[in-house]
């Protein structure tokens, strides 16, 4: 029995819980909550959808039922083929999070072999992400590397 799970609508909740964990741990992040309500139906929709561009990858917290422990999510985007990546799949993480009292036992690295192998089974030719540098060794040791080109980002 693996230790990673697919999230389903019932761990909306808790997925948004620690989605919270990870904008809470961010230097600069407008830490309200005040998006939850809002944001609670979405998710839930999204993850119901077992076939769409967007999962999470959970991990039930052992010694607390019904409480998540950690959590991984990504989506799959499309961008116009180019040579080596023709389908134009591209992976991107944006929600890795453990719970502060259940680090350090391996669930992210979980999570992130479980979402890495979902995006290879879509046909994604590369995956991107953004770390802290607390998460930092994590990524390298699975094998990514920083890019050099520059973002640029507007808000509308």
């Amino acid at each position: 029995m693996s230790l990673v799970r697919r999230a389903g609508a019932a761990d909306a909740g808790e997925v948004l819980r620690l989605r919270q964990v990870m904008i809470d741990s961010m230097a600069g992040a407008d830490r309200s909550t005040d998006w939850h309500d809002g944001c609670l139906p979405v998710l839930a929709a999204r993850l119901a959808e077992p076939d769409g561009g967007f999962a999470a990858f959970v991990v039930d917290w052992p010694e607390r039922p019904g409480t998540l422990a950690a959590l991984v999510a990504g989506t799959l985007e499309y961008r116009i083929g180019r040579a080596g990546n023709p389908l134009g799949t591209v992976g991107y993480v944006f929600s890795v999070a453990t719970d502060p009292g259940a680090r350090r036992r391996g669930y992210a690295r979980a999570g992130m072999d479980a979402l890495l192998e979902w995006f290879r089974e879509r046909g994604a030719d590369r995956v991107q992400l953004t770390a802290s540098a607390e998460a930092a060794p994590l990524y390298a040791d699975l094998g990514f590397r920083p890019k050099p080109d520059p973002l640029l980002e507007l808000w509308l």
